[in-house]
């Protein structure tokens, strides 16, 4: 049998095929695991992809009650076992890249939440048996709306359809076809802010390390392009500014001032507010002052003062009533924007407003075969000790995000005005279905001023904003988390006189190591 196996996929191979259809796994499937693993190990492009069904049959039709106690499987949630086989077959498998999942479509569906986990699933195929579909009134096969609901998700990930058994309505398989045409059709159109986001959608990215390095060009004007966030600013900076005497003429420094879209939104906040303003436009990037100087001179800005310095240096000639700034990173602090504030805050008034005032980041668990094995495929150990910048799309979070470290502005300090910006702390998370943790997902919510606020936590996300992905926290060895437990995870920010960095690590359900000790891999240089 194992000579067959092995015959099988090497004649696949010399066929250039693409992929190799394999049966589904037993609960032990070890024999098979290994099989498998060596067959893919030994193939450059050849891939597997193996039948699932998203129910048993005893749970399509499900006998009564014997009264006796049930069995642990009959205990599981519908359609966990399945899944459950999968994560067994693919971890033996060791997380293998080219091992994939075609999943079988049953005439009954499991649960929402075991729906929703095979979205962090490499799922390439659906199989769709005709005795699935209904019949509308017309005659014509249909689909029931959880039917329609779950496979319109998978096509987001161009799942392949096949279709299987016989034809059960006139025209044979052309009415299936053209029905599921129709249903691709339905997925609604890409929007300008989904068209940008495309090309990056599960593609990772390190960090920006915006006080080492001066931006390009090209990376502002992505940035410039964002429809929510100067929109945000603007209301933030016209109601700070509508808090002050009609008389009052207010001095806002914008620190980080880039090629000048806070400038602008300050300058329009002003008209809005009807108040006078001097600006200063505070940034270190000599590139970037060359287009802020051209600026003052093209769009007339008589009342703005371009500075060319690095804000925790600068001695301003004046202190200022607002400070604005946009410092963030994906995880709010990554990008030290703690670190520039607390320098720049010394030529704020006493009562001075800071924009932003207060950022919180966040943190949620996830599971995604594809983001793990995008770090995986760098080859390099290490990479699993770096969080990455990517917007995700091929994944699942387990739990809705919980809050991990907040900064506000301006910075007191504690005793004797010291300033400490190294934090702790611990999460935990409860998980209702059974899943692998690939890692954790990184976001951050921002205040403005009063209630005027930006996020990209998924719970409050701000529309159209797309300035930042969120950042991806790999674990080296992912772990199983049955369902009912609890994900506890521990995060560190540290701080030493010339860089940043983070260290994480997990404690339930099972514990992992320590990533990023003393920020020996990834870490933003002071």
């Amino acid at each position: 049998a194992e000579s067959a196996f092995k015959q099988e996929f090497a004649w696949a191979s010399h066929l250039s095929v693409p992929a190799v259809l394999c049966p589904p796994p037993d609960t032990a499937c070890l024999n098979y695991a290994k099989l498998l693993n060596q067959v893919l190990s030994g193939a450059t492009y050849l891939k597997a992809w193996v039948q699932v069904p998203l129910l048993r049959a005893q749970e399509m039709h499900p006998l009564p009650s014997s009264g006796h106690e049930e069995t642990q499987a009959k205990r599981k949630a519908p359609g966990s076992e399945q899944w459950e086989k999968w994560d067994r077959l693919r971890t033996v498998c060791q997380h293998n890249p080219n091992l994939a999942v075609a999943l079988e479509i049953t005439a009954d569906l499991p649960p929402e939440a075991e729906l929703e986990r095979w979205l962090g699933e490499p799922v390439k195929a659906m199989f769709l048996p005709t005795s699935v579909f209904l019949t509308n009134k017309k005659g014509y096969p249909t689909l029931s709306r959880r039917h329609q609901a779950f496979i319109k998700n998978l096509y987001k990930f161009k799942a392949q359809i096949v279709l299987q058994g016989r034809p059960r309505h006139s025209g044979g398989y052309l009415p299936y076809l053209q029905y599921m045409d129709h249903l691709k059709s339905q997925l609604a159109q890409m929007t300008e802010h989904q068209r940008f986001e495309a090309p990056y959608l599960d593609y990772l990215q390190v960090p920006l390390q915006p006080l080492m390095d001066n931006l390009e060009s090209q990376t502002y004007e992505t940035f410039e392009k964002d429809p929510v966030k100067y929109d945000q600013y603007e209301k933030a900076v016209a109601a700070a500014l509508g808090d002050t005497p009609e008389d009052k003429t207010s001095v806002i420094m914008v620190v980080g001032a880039g090629r000048g879209p806070l400038v602008r939104a300050s300058l329009r906040a002003a008209t809005q507010a009807s108040r006078a303003v001097r600006l200063f436009a505070v940034e270190k990037n000599p590139n970037a002052v060359v287009t802020l100087r051209n600026m003052v001179v093209a769009e007339q800005w008589a009342n703005v003062t371009v500075v060319s310095t690095d804000m925790r240096k600068w001695q301003a000639p004046e202190l200022a009533d607002i400070l604005v700034s946009e410092l963030l990173g994906s995880f709010g602090d990554n990008e030290l924007s703690p670190e520039c504030l607390d320098g720049a805050q010394r030529f704020l008034k006493p009562g001075g407003i800071s924009i932003p005032y207060e950022y919180t980041s966040y943190a949620a668990p996830i599971s995604s075969s594809k983001l793990w094995n995008e770090v995986k495929a760098y080859a390099d150990p290490k990479k699993f000790e770096t969080a990455f910048v990517v917007k995700m799309h091929n994944f699942y979070q387990a739990a809705e995000a919980k809050p991990c470290f907040t900064f506000t502005h301006p910075n007191p300090g504690g005793p004797g005005g010291t300033i400490d910006n190294r934090r702790y702390i611990s999460i935990l998370f409860d998980v209702d279905t059974s899943l692998t943790v690939h890692g954790f997902a990184g976001f951050f919510e921002a205040m403005l001023y009063k209630d005027i606020n930006i996020s990209i936590v998924p719970q409050t996300f701000s529309g159209e904003m797309f300035s930042w992905f969120p950042l991806y926290f790999p674990l080296d060895h992912p772990i199983f988390a049955p369902a009912g437990s609890q994900v506890e995870v521990h995060f560190w920010r540290n701080v030493s006189p010339t860089k940043v960095w983070y260290e994480w690590c997990v404690n339930k359900p099972q514990v992992s190591r320590m990533h990023n000790t003393n920020g020996h891999v990834y870490w933003i240089g002071l």
